[in-house]
Parts: C-alpha cells; sequence; structure tokens
C-alpha cells in the first residue's frame, strides 16, 4: 500500500485524517471488499504499491462492482482516490446522504489515478466506496484506495512492520535454461522477491519460483526478500545454482494444416474438465497453453506447471507436447490472462520478451506463442519483439493472436497495426467473438454478438483490412459456461464458415466475395470442450477440415 501524499500527511498531523477504507491496498486479498457475480479476484502483478492489486473481469450483464462500506464522520468531506489500469474502470461513493459521487476513465496500459470527493450527510455514519469496470470491456486493475478524512470511529488499517529476511533458500530441480528456487515463509510478508545477480528479477505471493531464461551450463546467484506493504526485508544469504547443459533444439514441428481448429488449454482448475496435454481432442491442431507467467522484468514471461491439472513431474508435461507434435499438432505458448500482465513498451522489454519465449520454446518444445494481452499493447513495441522471436525461432515459428473485437475494428488499433506490422510471419488471428457488446461490420451496420452476421461482418473487417484469409479465424466459447456471453450452437459456427468460403448458409450479412482460404476456427477452452462432451470439436472440427 502507498504512502499518503505530502499534502495528506500535513493534513493528519493537523486534523487527525485518516484513509477509512480497510485492507486499502488488497494485501489481505478481497478481506472487506464484496465483488459482484464473483468477478474480482487479488493478483501480485501488476501492483502499483505493495504486492497485490484487484483484478475484476466483467461479463455478460455484471460490470464487475466491488464495494466496501466505510464508517465516515457526520459533515465531514473526503478525498476519494485509487489508482486503476486496464480496461474501463470506474470509482465512485454511493449512500452519502449528500450528492453521490463518481468518476472513470478509459482503458489504460500503465497505473492512473482516478479522484473526486464527497461530503457525508450530517447523518450519515457510513458511505459505500466502489470500483467497477463497464459490459463486454477488459478486465480492470484497482490498488490502494483511499477514503482520506475524519475517522468515523471505524479505525484505520494498523501500519504493518517490515518482514524479517526469509531463511532456507534452496536450489532445486534444475533445466538448461532454468533454476528451481524454494524458501521458509515470513510471517506478515505478501509476497517476495528474487534477485539473480543483486538484480530482482521476480516477485511472488508463494516460497518458491523458478528462475528462467537462463544460459545453459552457467552458475548463478540468487537471494531472496519478504515485502508487505510497510517495505521489504534485507536479503537473505545468497545460494548458487548451475543450470543444466544445453540439450539442442527440440524443432519446429510439423507445419500447421491449411484449415485449422485451435483450442486453449486450461493450466489451472476453474470447474472445467481438468485434462492433461495428452488428453486433448485429436481434432485440435494447434493447442494454445494457457498461459505464461510475468516476472518483475518488463517484458520477461515464464511458464509455472499448475500442479493442480495432475502431473507428477515437468518431465511428463514435455513429453506430451513432444507426443502432440509427433502426431502433427502445433503446441504454443499462450502470454496473457489472468498471470500474464506483460507489459511490452521499450527495447528492453522488447528483447526481454522475445529471449525468455525462445528459452520457453527450448525448454518446452513449444512451437511459438499466443498473444492473449488483453490490457492493450504497445504495436511499435510488441512487433520488434515478436521480430526478434522469429529472428532466433526461424520459418517454423507458430504465431498466433486472441484480440478482443473492440481491439480489431479499425487497421489504425493497436492490435490490428500489430498484427499486419508481422503478417509475413504470423499463422492466424482468432478474434474472441464473445464477452463482446455490439460491434459495427465491415458494412457499417451494428451487429449483436451471439449471431451468424456477428462473426462474418466482423471477420470481414480483418479480410478486407489487409490480412490474408489464411490468417483469419473465428473465436467462440465451447459452451455457454465458457464465456461470460457470446456463446453461439456449433452449427451457426459452422454456418458462419460456409458463409465465409463457400457464401451458403450466411444471415442477412452476406459478404461481397469469398475467402476459401480461411484459416478456420477456435475455441475457448478445449476443457470446456471436454465438460460438454467434447459437442464443440465433434461438430466444428470435423467441419473445418473439410473446408475448401
Amino acid at each position: 500500500m502507498a504512502a499518503a501524499p505530502a499534502g495528506q500527511a500535513a493534513a493528519r498531523a493537523a486534523t487527525a485524517d485518516v484513509n477509512v477504507a480497510k485492507n486499502a491496498g488488497f494485501e489481505s486479498g478481497l478481506s472487506n471488499w464484496a465483488c459482484s457475480a464473483g468477478s474480482g479476484a487479488t493478483v501480485s502483478s501488476p501492483a502499483h504499491g505493495g504486492a497485490a492489486a484487484l483484478k475484476a473481469t466483467p461479463g455478460g450483464q455484471d460490470n464487475a462492482r466491488c464495494s466496501q462500506t466505510v464508517t465516515v464522520k457526520p459533515g465531514a468531506t473526503y478525498t476519494l482516490s485509487a489508482w486503476v489500469q486496464g480496461g474501463y474502470a470506474y470509482l465512485g461513493a454511493s449512500g452519502t446522504g449528500t450528492t453521490d459521487v463518481s468518476t472513470w476513465t478509459p482503458d489504460s496500459s500503465g497505473w492512473k489515478q482516478l479522484t473526486t470527493s464527497f461530503k457525508a450527510g450530517a447523518a450519515t455514519t457510513s458511505v459505500t466506496v466502489y470500483t467497477h469496470g463497464w459490459y463486454g470491456q477488459s478486465a480492470y486493475y484497482a490498488d490502494d484506495v483511499s477514503v482520506f478524512g475524519p475517522d468515523g470511529a471505524g479505525g484505520t488499517d494498523p501500519e504493518p512492520g517490515i518482514p524479517a529476511t526469509p531463511a532456507g533458500l534452496t536450489v532445486g530441480a534444475t533445466t538448461s535454461s532454468s533454476v528451481a528456487l524454494s524458501w521458509s515463509g515470513v510471517s506478515g510478508a505478501t509476497g517476495y522477491n528474487v534477485y539473480r545477480g543483486g538484480t530482482k528479477v521476480q516477485s511472488v505471493t508463494g516460497t518458491s519460483a523458478t528462475v528462467s531464461g537462463l544460459a545453459a551450463d552457467t552458475a548463478y546467484d540468487f537471494q531472496i526478500t519478504a515485502t508487505s506493504s510497510a517495505g521489504e526485508s534485507p536479503k537473505s544469504a545468497s545460494v548458487s545454482g548451475r543450470t543444466a547443459p544445453g540439450g539442442g533444439d527440440p524443432g519446429p514441428g510439423p507445419a500447421v494444416p491449411k484449415h485449422a481448429l485451435t483450442g486453449y488449454w486450461q493450466n489451472f482448475n476453474n470447474g472445467a474438465t481438468v485434462q492433461k496435454l495428452r488428453d486433448v481432442q485429436a481434432q485440435y491442431d494447434i493447442i494454445a497453453v494457457s498461459f505464461a507467467d510475468s516476472t518483475a522484468t518488463p517484458g520477461q514471461i515464464v511458464f509455472n506447471l499448475d500442479p493442480a491439472v495432475g502431473y507428477a513431474s515437468v518431465a511428463g508435461f514435455k513429453a506430451d507436447i513432444a507426443a502432440k507434435k509427433a502426431a502433427g499438432k502445433s503446441v504454443i505458448i499462450s502470454v496473457g490472462g489472468e498471470k500474464g500482465n506483460v507489459t511490452i513498451n521499450s527495447d528492453a522489454s522488447a528483447t526481454a520478451f522475445a529471449n525468455s519465449a525462445y528459452a520457453l520454446m527450448q525448454e518446452y518444445g513449444f512451437n511459438g506463442v499466443d498473444i492473449d494481452l488483453e490490457h492493450g499493447i504497445n504495436s511499435a513495441y510488441l512487433t520488434k519483439a515478436l521480430r526478434q522471436l522469429s529472428a532466433r525461432a526461424g520459418s517454423g515459428l507458430v504465431l498466433t493472436m486472441a484480440p478482443q473485437t473492440i481491439d480489431m475494428q479499425s487497421t489504425g488499433s493497436e492490435y490490428f497495426k500489430t498484427a499486419l506490422a508481422v503478417k509475413d510471419i504470423l499463422t492466424v488471428v482468432n478474434m474472441q467473438y464473445y464477452n463482446s457488446g455490439s460491434m459495427l461490420g465491415c458494412d457499417g451496420k451494428v451487429y449483436a454478438q451471439g449471431s451468424v452476421d456477428f462473426l462474418t461482418a466482423l471477420a470481414c473487417i480483418q479480410l478486407e483490412g489487409g490480412l490474408a484469409p489464411s490468417q483469419v479465424g473465428i473465436g467462440v466459447p465451447a459452451s455457454t459456461r465458457g464465456a461470460g456471453s457470446g456463446y453461439v450452437a456449433p452449427s451457426l459456427v459452422n454456418n458462419a464458415l460456409d458463409c465465409l468460403t463457400r457464401g451458403t448458409n450466411c444471415g442477412s450479412f452476406k459478404p461481397a466475395r469469398t475467402y476459401p482460404g480461411l484459416r478456420g476456427a477456435m475455441t475457448w477452452s478445449t476443457n470446456w470442450d471436454a465438460t460438454a462432451g467434447n459437442a464443440w470439436s465433434n461438430a466444428v472440427g470435423p467441419h473445418v477440415h473439410n473446408l475448401p
């Protein structure tokens, strides 16, 4: 949690004003907060202050409202502020007894402070403060909420002490490009920083970490610190770990077929059928492993296999990747999602992304990467990163993207600009035709999600905007539980594919020409497909593979 600004500190000394919000920096999870429809969670990155922040994701008719009732002094004035980033973000107060207030900002790729103020009514002793996003928009992040004014007798969070130095740092398993570390937990710590050679390379909330992107057969020194909203502990004693000798290039794998089915595999358990990679349905040609994790180094990504998916060892996971490749499938690492808020906005971060992505390809045998960033991108630097990765990986690189509908409405958007800038190395863009509001089609008309017209008229924008038909796919949920909104029956997906490739089974929108080379379709996720009895892949897979 960030300290109060100097002006507020002076006011505190004079009037005993305090921040009456509890758990204002989300260091204690969602304690004291209530989020609608289970839309909120705490994450370690990005965090504005301390080791945690709120991530809230709108879905369907829910705008991801997270609120807290604070105790106020009747008749007093309070300054309400919070730091936000990501999708549309709103901050407000209701039940003030006077005039309720709110403020907002459109999506932002960096932290931005929202500020407003309110006066409590003459008989008002409690006020509800809240944040929320907007329907059909991406997740927003919030941190360091402040409701600054006189203590309403509810008190404020106690000032925590700086945690003690972690002990017990040990080196675990090593590969040619990574070293696993573990250590003993520290009371009062909300996170830990990992240092390599004196430089911070990673921040985690647990008591273990894997440092990736390392050179083969090389010794490295590591240290750990504990963190809380009060500050950071001294560094632990140093330990040395040596990476294993290099094991050679795993090879590019088979070429992606002319018409391909893409499925996202969940490296976590969220209630869908838990799968090992070997269990992924045979209809899928491209399997996107979801997701890579970010580190404290801007642009750098790592991969941490979740024990919840049931592998006894990382070796078993790698063996399943090799088996899928031997069966003619491409297995790629997806960048985005809950823990993959990767920022690539400089030459250094572009290089860090390319180097770490290539290291994961070398270590696990991935065929390439999927870009599923939903918090905003910088086209210039993301393009640099992907070109550096392509130069290292060669012509066998599989590069896919999964933008939201709003990201592909215009060739001037950052996502669309990136797709066109890397067109010569791009495999396919599988736009997410779900969790979306109504959007414009290529004919300038507005179409609502969940229809054949929504799929075809929006795909037309990409097909006529510069992408080759082979670089366009239709992304939809595998079941009604796979997304907040936008599910369409497999039969409608097949109708949309027919409309675009053959000019048949169209709705009211019919494209001016056909695109027989259309790549195919994508779904979130192979797990939700399995939960629904494989209905999606059994229906859409054969249809994709029999396109003209």
